[in-house]
């Protein structure tokens, strides 16, 4: 007997229900929130399919909850399937059909503990983002007055305090209050990204994976803490391989392959998870430029020493970073600890 699907279109205000069964739409209307919520647990258990957005893991875990098969799957192939306009019913039908293609890739969601470490992560991002958009910004306007920033100078904290101190420069006492309050701004976002820091390791500390991937060369919390999230925990996995986990980073060479021959090209500048892709390429760099001030005293020292010598220290740190994230996805999946092969004496 054929399973029920049920198409989901999330809304703020508004949920649009596409239910079909035998190839046949049996209704498609829009809910409240919290009509929804009554429907999923008075419902027969049946398979609901959710286009991935900003609320779907919510509604992902009530709907395991209520003993339904849930699933999240990409808007991009839902917009693909969609046949007519863009309304909520041609949406909800669209999720509908997309879940019942051939071999169809759902997305994994996120459990609620991995949307909270998700969100210390993106707080970090954004306290990031405005500390160094006020601080290009201070420098850029300090250019406009030929003032530049110079570390002889004390970097631009000396030179901001040069210029508040300094009561002959002709600057007006208006233009000195709007440049110390930009000052503080900096320095309270400086703070927030420090306190974030600390929110963070504590964070991968407690959590037992997250404190077993920091024994990885380049992981510290941040990088634990974005793998865990990417990866996800063992009963949640959607890799069945780490190269797919590493090519869902971006960190494997796209494939350019047609008539039986594969062609691998470069690593591609455009992927969805460029953010944790750059830390951890970040990390991986730092790991190779501390390998070669030193004697290789591991397998691992011994190719990043190797491979720099081949191919320079960015595929190195690319290589490495890829070599990271399949680790990473094997000590998930199997449970195991991380520990570097010592070179035999």
């Amino acid at each position: 007997m054929q399973t029920t699907i049920t198409g989901v279109d999330l809304a703020k205000k508004e949920i649009q229900v596409c239910v079909c069964k035998h190839n046949k739409v049996l209704s498609n209307q829009a809910m409240t929130p919290t009509q929804f919520a009554s429907w999923l647990a008075s419902s027969k258990p049946m398979t609901i399919v959710f286009e991935a957005c900003s609320t779907s893991n919510y509604w992902k875990q009530m709907a395991l909850k209520y003993g339904h098969d849930a699933r999240l799957i990409s808007a991009k192939l839902v917009a693909s399937v969609r046949q007519n306009q863009k309304t909520d019913k041609n949406d909800a039908l669209a999720i509908a059909q997309a879940a019942q293609l051939i071999d169809v890739s759902f997305i994994n969601g996120k459990s609620k503990e991995q949307q909270e470490l998700q969100t210390l992560a993106r707080l970090r991002e954004l306290a990031v983002k405005h500390k160094v958009a006020i601080e290009n910004q201070i420098k850029s306007l300090l250019l406009e007055f030929n003032i530049r920033i110079s570390p002889r100078q004390g970097g631009l904290s000396g030179v901001v305090q040069a210029v508040l101190e300094d009561a002959e420069n002709g600057f007006s006492m208006v233009f000195r209050e709007a440049l110390k309050t930009a000052w503080e701004q900096l320095m309270q976002r400086i703070d927030s990204v420090k306190k974030y820091d600390a929110y963070l390791e504590t964070a991968a500390n407690q959590h037992p994976v997250c404190k077993s991937l920091q024994a990885l060369e380049g992981v510290g919390p941040l990088n634990a803490i974005n793998l865990y999230i990417v990866l996800g925990c063992e009963e949640m996995g959607q890799f069945k391989k780490g190269r797919d986990a590493s090519a869902c980073i971006g960190l494997t060479p796209a494939q350019h392959s047609s008539g039986g021959k594969v062609k691998l090209g470069s690593v591609s500048k455009y992927v969805k998870n460029h953010t944790i892709r750059s830390y951890l390429v970040c990390g991986a760099m730092a790991v190779v430029n501390q390998t070669l001030r030193r004697i290789a005293k591991t397998k691992k020292d011994l190719w990043i020493q190797q491979m720099v010598a081949r191919r320079g220290k960015r595929c190195t740190a690319v290589a490495l970073a890829n070599k990271t994230v399949r680790t990473a996805f094997a000590m998930i999946t199997k449970g195991t600890e991380y520990k570097a092969e010592l070179l035999a004496a």
